[in-house]
């Protein structure tokens, strides 16, 4: 089944096209077979937020934006999956704000890492650091999944990842970067390590990033920092626990 072939008016219709999405980028090369049991698991969390973007979510998805703007040396980090969900949104926020994407991969091999590259160039990045750069090993993780980009993630003051490792955003924590982190699941070690925890789809979370840059590039240093001032991840975290608590105990009052 292809997008076409599924009704709109199909209750599940969005994740049925987000579904086949992700399967016509496993057949490109793009996500790996690992990819799909983690979109599988991230739709699953999204049922019980249900399916939309909470306050918690778009205050996180604020400040991001705030950071991206403030900071000296900032980067979208991207793996098969983010590309897969949310390519055009992560291009048009690269390009309007001149931040770099990096490619940089669990299941790492280069001929996905210049498919991913090529992709991203094809609809538009501007600038992309991928299996052509400088690498360097993160001092802190001793494994392949401490390859960066020197000019890249390697020198980066505040990162964007999503549906990524908790080990590496431990390890970009450990070296003092400011990391944000797209992950529908509140309990990872990714959500729980990062400075900011977007919880929410990656699709939903880059285009409200995208409408915060239209409302947030023309604001001043002094109230862009507000906004970064006043954000406490602790308490994002704990609405998206009450949330989820909530919708469970909704749920389950039908049965009583």
């Amino acid at each position: 089944m292809n997008k076409e072939e599924i009704p709109k008016s199909h209750p599940r219709y969005q994740s049925l096209v987000t579904r086949e999405r992700i399967v016509s980028f496993f057949k490109k090369g793009i996500v790996v077979s690992q990819g799909l049991v983690a979109q599988g698991r991230g739709e699953a969390f999204d049922y019980i937020l249900g399916e939309k973007s909470h306050e918690f979510a778009i205050e996180a998805e604020k400040v991001t934006i705030a950071y991206l703007l403030l900071s000296k040396k900032p980067i979208i980090s991207v793996n098969g999956n983010y590309v897969a969900l949310a390519g055009e949104e992560i291009v048009k926020l690269s390009n309007m704000i001149n931040v770099p994407i990096e490619v940089n991969l669990f299941h790492r091999t280069e001929d996905r890492i210049d498919k991913i590259e090529k992709y991203l160039r094809s609809i538009g990045a501007e600038k992309v650091f991928g299996e052509g750069c400088k690498k360097v090993y993160l001092p802190n993780l001793n494994s392949l999944r401490g390859i960066v980009c020197e000019e890249g993630i390697f020198s980066a003051d505040f990162v964007l990842l999503a549906i990524e490792d908790g080990d590496r955003t431990q390890a970009l924590k450990e070296l003092g970067k400011k990391v944000a982190a797209i992950d529908l699941n509140p309990f990872s070690r990714t959500a729980q390590a990062a400075d900011i925890s977007i919880i929410d789809d990656a699709i939903r979370a880059t285009k409200n990033m995208l409408n915060f840059l239209m409302e947030l590039r023309q604001k001043d240093v002094y109230d862009l920092k507000s906004i970064i001032s006043s954000y406490d991840n602790r308490d994002v975290l704990a609405k998206a626990f009450r949330k989820m608590l909530k919708n469970l105990e909704s749920a389950s009052t039908k049965y009583i």
